[in-house]
């Protein structure tokens, strides 16, 4: 072998090898950060969907009687009932506590949207239940309510 052949071998690997240790960084990002990212996202788009609920309830009856069109629930039951999902279930998703319960109740909330209220915004319908299902099949991770309850119940 050349010397020439040899340097352009070890250049290659090294290049390789440097690319394969650049792609491989986002391992070690903790996947705690990454379900506590999930879990303030979700919480803030149902947070904010609940707020803007609360500051013009009429017009949020207005929506549900007449362009929400949900079958079998009466609208003036149905307002109250999805205003009370979307913030008891944001403040529990961004605590971390109860935590699976509450991305449960989200995806819920999320379907009932996709399937009869906007079916066309499927792909933010999407995002929203990605994040909520890794919480739900994985937990709220180590920076949550759940998990300091878990180690306080563990060792009692």
């Amino acid at each position: 072998m050349t010397a020439i052949s040899e340097h352009s071998s070890t250049s290659q690997a090294g290049l390789v090898g440097f690319y394969r240790r650049v792609i491989k960084l986002p391992e070690h990002v903790p996947f705690s950060l990454i379900q506590l990212a999930a879990r303030v996202a979700v919480a803030h788009v149902f947070w904010q969907s609940a707020q803007s609920k609360l500051a013009s309830w009429p017009v949020t009856l207005q929506l549900f009687a007449n362009e929400y069109n949900l079958p079998f629930v009466d609208p003036s039951i149905a307002a109250p009932l999805a205003t009370a999902a979307e913030l008891t279930g944001s403040v529990l998703i961004f605590l971390g506590l109860f935590s699976r319960l509450a991305a449960l109740m989200l995806l819920g909330i999320v379907s009932v949207i996709q399937i009869f209220v906007y079916p066309e915004n499927w792909a933010e319908h999407l995002l929203w239940s990605s994040l909520l299902l890794l919480v739900l099949t994985r937990g709220a991770g180590v920076f949550s309510l759940d998990y300091v309850a878990a180690r306080l119940l563990s060792t009692s």
